[in-house]
Parts: C-alpha cells; sequence; structure tokens
C-alpha cells in the first residue's frame, strides 16, 4: 500500500542537510587535528632529544668517553672530547650524533643553574691551537651540556617551544644523568 505520487527516496533537502552535517563534523574533526599536531610535533622533537641523549649517555659509558651536547636557537648537535688534542670536536662518521635542524617554527631555549643560556643561531667554531688572535688565544670552545663516561650528565632544564604560539615542552636533566619530560603540572 503505497500513497499515490509519493516516490521512494529523499528530497533535496534532506540531502543538503546530510551534507551540512557532515561538513560540520568533517570541520570540527579537522580542527582538533590541527591543534593536536602542533603539540605531537613538539612532544616529537623532545623525546627524539631525550632519546639520543640517552644514547649518548649508553655510548659515553660504554666507550669511556665524553660527550658533548651544543644547541643552538634551532638546531643540536653532539660533540666529543679529545683527550690528546685537549679539544672539543665533531663526531665524525656517526650518523646518529649528526647536527639536527627543527623545524621552522620550533625553538630551544636552555636553562642552566636556573640562569637563561642565551643560544646562538650558527654552531660555535672548534677551538685551533695554532690560531692566536692579536688580544691573545680566544676562548675555549665548551658545549652546553657535558655527557660523561660516568653517566652523568650537567644539570639542565630545556624547553622546546613554538615560537609563533605560547605552547611548550620542557624536558630536565639531573646530574646523576636522569631525564624526564615535564608534564604542565611540574
Amino acid at each position: 500500500m503505497t500513497i499515490a505520487g509519493r516516490r521512494n527516496g529523499f528530497s533535496l533537502i534532506e540531502i543538503l542537510v546530510v551534507i551540512v552535517i557532515i561538513g560540520i563534523v568533517s570541520s570540527v574533526a579537522l580542527l582538533s587535528l590541527g591543534l593536536l599536531g602542533d603539540d605531537r610535533e613538539l612532544q616529537t622533537e623532545a623525546r627524539r632529544l631525550i632519546s639520543l641523549v640517552e644514547v649518548a649517555q649508553d655510548e659515553a659509558v660504554m666507550q669511556g668517553r665524553e660527550l658533548g651536547l651544543e644547541l643552538m636557537a634551532h638546531s643540536y648537535r653532539f660533540v666529543e672530547y679529545n683527550p690528546f688534542t685537549n679539544q672539543w670536536g665533531d663526531l665524525v662518521g656517526d650518523a646518529t650524533f649528526r647536527m639536527r635542524q627543527l623545524p621552522e617554527d620550533i625553538e630551544l631555549e636552555l636553562y642552566l643553574e636556573g640562569r637563561n643560556i642565551m643560544l646562538e643561531d650558527e654552531p660555535a667554531d672548534f677551538d685551533n691551537p695554532d690560531m692566536v688572535g692579536a688580544a691573545g688565544p680566544k676562548e675555549t670552545y665548551t658545549p652546553h651540556i657535558l655527557v660523561f663516561s660516568s653517566g652523568d650528565i650537567t644539570p639542565f632544564e630545556l624547553h622546546v617551544l613554538r615560537s609563533d604560539s605560547n605552547q611548550a615542552v620542557a624536558l630536565r636533566g639531573g646530574l646523576t644523568g636522569s631525564l624526564e619530560l615535564l608534564t604542565e603540572d611540574d
């Protein structure tokens, strides 16, 4: 029993209402993914840095060598102490400890002993013992964070932050080598 003149199917208004509802749900989902994506990128960079420092600690202990971490505003690199030349230098041929460039809108902020350390944009030059300036020898290069062969590290607090917003993730390294990702409660 069907009513005369009525066809089975959807009217144009019903279809438009469904399309509008799908559009609203999709836009809300995309916006929330975009906002969380930024935070995830900061978390990823912070976790990568913690993992690399942990690997550096393991390498330093197993191989009995001193390593260091030099931080720049938008990048970082690991360096190695050479006891024969009494100088710091690049880790040659080690892809794990290569220089890392952060995404363009992410920057680092370092605190040592509660003081904000001004980070340069470019890596520092290593000392060359043959080069002596007119005012005498130049200042000796030392990385910001030392990773000792005992597994201990320089105590630090590092903020990985997005320059165009107030989002940030903080990491803390303790003297005994402990590393932790800080939450907002910390």
